[in-house]
């Protein structure tokens, strides 16, 4: 369930400093990589890509003419060190323009344009030390784009086609899928326990070998992830009388 990007850009520094930021993201993948138009046409063909950084000032063919090309397109943003194509790429519905060199923090801000403007997707940060006191995820409910640190979950519940995340601070209620968000999650810090429950590794106060209690909730374990429970707690698993 992560968003798939390709990186197209015939500098090789470029290339690494963008596959580099996009590495700091638990939403993003680096699909693939190369240096002009026509490698990006073979790899868009054969590869699911949702998000494409395109270089404007390529040999062969402009980032902007090779878009032109494209029938259904991924979303675009453009990387380049020329700000005279601003005006034509916005022209070209494109959902940012980066300037060359791309700092992290204006990298995040277009790719939470893209999460805003796609409300299906969740877009996690993850510290680059996998610290996950640092790293925190954007859901968009109500209208609105809800910033929620990761340290602060206690669990996500799951109630038909919505989620609840309950935090140490307030509940947020969105629209996504709980298996959507499990996958976003890092998996060393949050464990499914039942088909509506995901949890907070760091929050378990106390379990039994049918619940899970976090503070002064329990929450039971379906029993076709118990083992899997159990072998990430590192406990043999109890017996149930």
């Amino acid at each position: 369930m992560k968003t798939h990007c390709l990186v197209v850009d015939d500098e090789p520094l470029a290339i690494e400093v963008i596959a580099s930021h996009i590495g700091k993201m638990e939403s993003l993948e680096l699909t693939a990589s190369c240096r002009n138009a026509v490698e990006a046409f073979e790899i868009l063909k054969s590869k699911k890509i949702d998000l494409l950084f395109l270089d404007i000032q390529m040999p062969g063919m402009k980032g902007t003419d090779f878009l032109k090309t494209l029938r259904n397109p991924p979303k675009v943003i453009f990387t380049t060190a020329y700000r005279e194509y601003a005006i034509e790429s916005y022209e070209l519905d494109v959902v940012d323009y980066l300037l060359k060199p791309i700092s992290f923090e204006r990298f995040f801000k277009a790719v939470t344009k893209y999460f805003q403007a796609n409300p299906g997707e969740i877009l996690v940060y993850k510290d680059r030390n996998g610290n996950i006191n640092s790293s925190y995820v954007y859901v968009r409910a109500n209208k609105k784009v809800h910033k929620v640190m990761l340290s602060d979950i206690l669990f996500i519940e799951s109630i038909k086609d919505y989620l609840t995340i309950h935090s140490k601070t307030r509940n947020i209620t969105a629209r996504h899928t709980i298996t959507s968000f499990e996958e976003r999650l890092p998996e060393t810090d949050f464990i499914r326990i039942h088909r509506s429950f995901v949890v907070s590794m760091n929050q378990i106060t106390g379990f039994t070998a049918n619940t899970i209690e976090i503070g002064d909730k329990e929450l039971p374990i379906g029993r076709n992830y118990r083992q899997s429970v159990f072998k990430a707690l590192n406990f043999q698993m109890p017996s149930e009388e």
